[in-house]
Formats: structure tokens, C-alpha cells, sequence
């Protein structure tokens, strides 16, 4: 399957990645899994945006870029992220005041933050540090690849075959169009979150939500084992 990079991507992106993998008596086999390396940089996207839960609410967070290239869209992989704001502060103390009370916050913390701490380059290399991170602490396993040519979008509102990648989602995970994936899936649950009492169940939120709350069960939820 192919997606676009995601920064703190919605679970519905870690389900597709988990679909296609499986246990057996013979051991693990991956699902295979194309990240889309080829494009050109999109705005209000989860490119560098994600969604979580805070004491007041569902909130977006994203961070800045350098806008080079003279008004020329730039390859996804050469934008450089913008650190001469404190936005990397703000997010870290965000996701601490949202998730301190959570079951797993203070367990995988450390690993998150540093990931940040190191200031990647490129969003590109943030994003990709970030969905290794998750796929590792989730357990899913992924024969992740980086496409070496691009493939035009055909339909953002309908997964389309790519000869060279398979299923193409790149579009369909978006936060401005509705997301059909855990629907389709039968992924539709709710699971513990720490302000579900005052504001109810909130779907489809960054991985992380789903991580602090559930730890290690966070597998069962996004694949049926």
C-alpha cells in the first residue's frame, strides 16, 4: 500500500498498516508498506500537523517550515522544519499536559521526546523517526519502503490501485475530508481516554492517544488478532 508521510499520524494510518500483517506457527510476516518520497510539499495536511486530546478538548498542533524554493513547490524530502519559534517547547508541554494522567505517558516519554529533542532536519526525517517509533511500540511489523518514483493521485476520496505500490491512500487520510478507514475496517471502538468523562469518546486522534492510554494492548485494537 502506499501513504503520505504523516507527523503523529491518526490511528486510522497505523490500522492500514497493521491490516496486512500477520502471526502464524511460521513466524511474522509484514504488511509492505510504500511512503510516498516522490511528492511535493502539501499544506493543511498531516504532513506536520496532528490531532490529540486535551483537558478542553480535541486540538490540532503543527510546526512551522522554511518556505524556499522561490515560491516553487519543494520535494517533500528537502523541506526543512522551521525551529526559530519554541513551537517544539509548546508541543512537548501540550502532549504532557494532555497525557500525564494516561496509563503508558510516563513509559514511552522519554523515547517520544528525544525523538523531538534532536530537532530532525527535515520534515521528512521527522515524520519518518516518528512512525518507526510508533510502529515499534505498537508491535505492528511493517516492511516499510520509500517510493523512488511518483505516482499521480487519482482519487482522494477512493483507494485506487498502483501498479508500482498497490492501494494508494495518500489522500484518503486527510484532515479536512472525512476518513472512512476504521469504519471500513471494523475498527469503529472506543477504548479508554483520560477526559472521555467530560467531553466523551473522541475517534481517530494521533497514534499517541492510543499508545498512552492502552500501551501494549494498543494492537489489539488496531488489528483483530
Amino acid at each position: 500500500m502506499l501513504l503520505s508521510i504523516a507527523y503523529f499520524p491518526p490511528i486510522s494510518y497505523f490500522a492500514l498498516m497493521a491490516k496486512e500483517f500477520t502471526l502464524s506457527p511460521d513466524g511474522v510476516i509484514p504488511s509492505v508498506v510504500y511512503l510516498e518520497a516522490c511528492e511535493s510539499y502539501q499544506k493543511q495536511s498531516w504532513r506536520n500537523r496532528f490531532r490529540f486530546y486535551a483537558g478542553d478538548g480535541p486540538q490540532d498542533l503543527n510546526f512551522p517550515i522554511i518556505h524556499e524554493g522561490g515560491g516553487h513547490p519543494l520535494p517533500i524530502t528537502k523541506v526543512k522544519v522551521d525551529y526559530s519559534t519554541p513551537w517544539l517547547q509548546r508541543t512537548e508541554r501540550a502532549i504532557a499536559s494532555a497525557y500525564d494522567a494516561s496509563a503508558f505517558f510516563d513509559y514511552y516519554k522519554d523515547e517520544l521526546f528525544a525523538i523531538l529533542d534532536s530537532k530532525p532536519e527535515t520534515l521528512f526525517d521527522l515524520d519518518l523517526q516518528l512512525i518507526k517509533f510508533f510502529l515499534r511500540k505498537t508491535g505492528i511489523a511493517v516492511d516499510l519502503r520509500l517510493t523512488d518514483e511518483y505516482v499521480p493521485v487519482r482519487s482522494r476520496t477512493e483507494v485506487m490501485d498502483s501498479a508500482l505500490y498497490g492501494p494508494d491512500y495518500r489522500e484518503l487520510i486527510h484532515p479536512k475530508r472525512p476518513d472512512p478507514v476504521l469504519h471500513d475496517l471494523g475498527l469503529e471502538k472506543p477504548y479508554f481516554q483520560v477526559f472521555a468523562q467530560k467531553h466523551g469518546f473522541v475517534p481517530n486522534l494521533s497514534i499517541m492517544d492510543l499508545l498512552f492510554n492502552e500501551g501494549p494492548d494498543s494492537i489489539s485494537y488496531l488489528k483483530k488478532l
